[in-house]
């Protein structure tokens, strides 16, 4: 087993916990015929009281952390785990045709699934999604191995996984959790995302940490340099400590720049934004003096639960965030679900390339009804706050414009009905496609603002999966291709008057910092952690001499190119 795993420093920091594996267990199953027929109903008998007990657990420890609604999710989960008419006709097959409990379990669990799947009644089929996650509880007792339930953690961890999807980050307990290591993933994976907003160090794409480290193990996340120790020495645990207490000097300096205006050092202006999944993660924008919120992932509302959020949910949400902020801006993506983001209980066709599907502005504007629910419920919460609505994944001035009037119309239809709107809501779009960066100068005209989501920008630019390891050397943000497109919509929102932000990771990267200073870039949205870095740097930073060399930096070959000339002439 090696000592020094290296991997993508993804969230910086130290963290010393031990390790917890987040990996989801080997559910295959074989037919048998058994013998002992009363000894199997007993196990299998066992099996559902552990569940239950888990199940109970999870309840009461959702209920504390997250509320009664979320917690209902496992109301439902106890009933099907208690349901004679689920339970036994499993009993059945064991006694009746010998059949081994697990397989038995399966049989009848698909059936059951199928049946709820196949109805017309939404209700009914969100039973199937139900019956799944007990059965495949169940399940795993009768196999005796453990599904991974990481919100019932009650001692400092580090999460080890192959990958974390948005739904295993949204039940992380964040008391105890300290950092996270995955075999896949860059830093613009959802689990590297999460880290920097959850103000935890990460190291992704290892490529072998699940194998070389396991559950106990005590481990070194080095999120300033990408590596994770296992099992550390001593004198490699003291080392380490130092480390830590040193990062956290450079951190209490960069503290001290919270409440100023980011300013460069020939006194221009910029706008640091920070992005959030949640409205706890304000608390973090605020205390790394966050000038506005740059990007709300309103997804991150859809998930980690088994049907879509209420108007009223939802308008709880955006209120709180909007009046935690005061009058600091807040700009709210519109639901960006597809892709890597996916919610079971809307039934979604699997797609070949859902990067490239149906996702996003184009999920909305086919399914109105959950696109409608969401703009009522932030033109409700406007009246709280400074709010900008943008709309995710525009790829034609004809889904701007439908987007814009359905929004134009049910802030219409709520002020006829005696409900206040604000009268000040922007209105923008995000551009991460490339086609949207050409006609930058068209979209500007209808738009109130841009914000650049580099994240897909880059990866549609270079026609490369940034989730994919084999080409991740083509995710390539200072390439001059990606920088061209950048400068083609800061000049086009400038040009008519408008401002443009870019919210991507690339907006709090050393390296693109002084390449968007340069190119006018208004307002920059990050990780909250990466704010007074980035403010602190900026300090050093003159707009006006990064700006001569502008053509130069536009007309290179290659990202080397571009890398080689910040660091000589820009980083200090």
């Amino acid at each position: 087993m090696k000592n020094t795993i290296s991997g993508i420093a993804a969230s910086q920091g130290i963290a010393i916990a031990k390790a917890y594996h987040l990996v989801h267990p080997d559910l295959t199953i074989e037919k048998k015929e058994v013998i002992e027929v009363e000894a199997e109903i007993a196990r299998l008998d066992q099996a559902i009281q552990e569940s239950v007990k888990e199940l109970t657990a999870i309840k009461e420890h959702t209920l504390k952390e997250l509320g009664p609604d979320k917690a209902a999710i496992f109301d439902a989960h106890l009933l099907v785990a208690n349901d004679p008419e689920l339970i036994q006709p499993i009993k059945d097959k064991v006694k009746h045709e010998k059949l081994n409990p697990e397989f038995a379990l399966r049989e009848v669990a698909d059936l059951f699934i199928n049946m709820f799947e196949n109805m017309d009644n939404e209700y009914m089929k969100e039973r199937a999604a139900d019956i799944r996650d007990v059965t495949k509880r169940v399940l795993a007792h009768l196999l005796g191995v453990s599904i991974p339930n990481p919100s019932l953690v009650t001692e400092d961890v580090i999460i080890v996984a192959e990958d974390l999807t948005p739904s295993d980050t949204a039940q992380l307990n964040r008391q105890f959790v300290k950092g996270f290591t995955t075999d896949i993933g860059g830093r613009t994976s959802h689990s590297a995302i999460m880290a920097r907003s959850m103000e935890i160090p990460a190291v992704v794409g290892t490529k072998s940490v699940t194998k070389e480290t396991k559950n106990g193990d005590v481990i070194i996340i080095d999120g300033l340099d990408g590596n994770v120790i296992v099992n550390p020495t001593e004198e490699i645990l003291l080392q380490y400590k130092e480390k830590q207490q040193s990062y956290q000097k450079q951190k209490d300096e960069w503290a001290k720049l919270k409440e100023e205006k980011t300013l460069s050092s020939d006194g221009h202006h910029v706008e640091l934004a920070a992005n959030i999944g949640t409205p706890k993660d304000v608390k973090g924008v605020l205390e790394n003096g966050g000038e506005g919120i740059g990007l709300y992932r309103t997804e991150f509302l859809y998930m980690g639960r088994d049907q879509l959020p209420t108007e009223e949910e939802q308008f709880e949400a955006y209120k709180t965030v909007l009046e935690n902020m005061g009058d600091k801006p807040v700009v709210v993506r519109t639901l960006d679900i597809g892709g890597d983001k996916e919610l079971p209980y809307l039934h979604l066709p699997k797609e070949m390339n859902p990067f490239l599907g149906f996702r996003a502005i184009r999920l909305c504007l086919e399914q109105q009804d959950i696109f409608r629910t969401q703009l009522r419920a932030l033109l409700r919460a406007s009246v709280y706050g400074n709010l900008k609505i943008m709309f995710p994944m525009i790829a034609t001035l004809d889904e701007f414009r439908q987007a814009k009037t359905i929004l134009l119309e049910e802030k219409d239809q709520l002020v006829a009905g005696g409900t206040k709107v604000s009268d000040s809501i922007e209105i923008g779009m995000m551009v991460e496609i490339p086609s949207s960066a050409i006609i930058a100068d068209q979209f500007a005209k209808e738009v109130d603002f841009f914000s650049i989501g580099t994240n897909d920008l880059i990866q549609y630019t270079m026609a490369a999966d940034r989730m994919n390891e084999q080409v991740s050397y083509l995710y390539q943000p200072y390439h001059p291709a990606i920088l061209r497109l950048v400068n083609m919509v800061i000049e086009a929102a400038h040009k008519e008057g408008k401002w443009a932000g870019m919210c991507g990771e690339m907006a709090g990267d050393p390296i693109a910092i002084p390449l968007l200073l340069g190119l006018g870039l208004d307002e920059f949205s990050m990780s909250a952690t990466s704010i007074l870095p980035a403010r602190s740097q900026l300090k050093g930073l003159s707009k006006e001499e990064i700006s001569k060399h502008k053509h130069t930096i536009l007309s290179m070959s290659t990202s080397e190119e571009v890398m080689a000339f910040v660091n000589e002439h820009f980083m200090k």
